[in-house]
């Protein structure tokens, strides 16, 4: 089980991502495009630099929707390796089998 803290903080990175995720798409256009003006590119770089460390998605951890363990996660089931095993062997997850060769 992770920490309480850590997944608190995450949801809020995630929250802070899902707000500046639309100007923050406008501003890399921007940089990206090889026809705009160096002032133009040269403002956006700023404001890009002025928005919050935790605006940039990068910055969010995978993290298992049962206990927030933040490694061996498996995007397919939102799950860490512990949690899938665990609920595969059970049954919770339909058409998964334990492999065998």
């Amino acid at each position: 089980m992770a920490k309480k803290s850590k997944i608190a903080k995450n949801e809020r990175r995630q929250e802070i991502v899902a707000r500046h995720a639309a100007r923050r798409a406008e501003l890399k256009e921007i940089l990206r495009r090889p026809g705009g003006t160096a002032a133009e590119r040269l403002a956006a770089q700023r404001e890009l630099r002025g928005q919050p460390r935790d605006a940039s998605a990068t910055r969010v951890r995978n993290r298992d929707q049962v206990d927030g363990r933040p490694r061996g996660y498996f995007r397919a089931f939102g799950l860490s390796r512990v949690n899938l095993r665990e609920q595969a062997h059970s049954g919770y997850l339909p058409g998964v089998r334990k492999s065998s060769w």
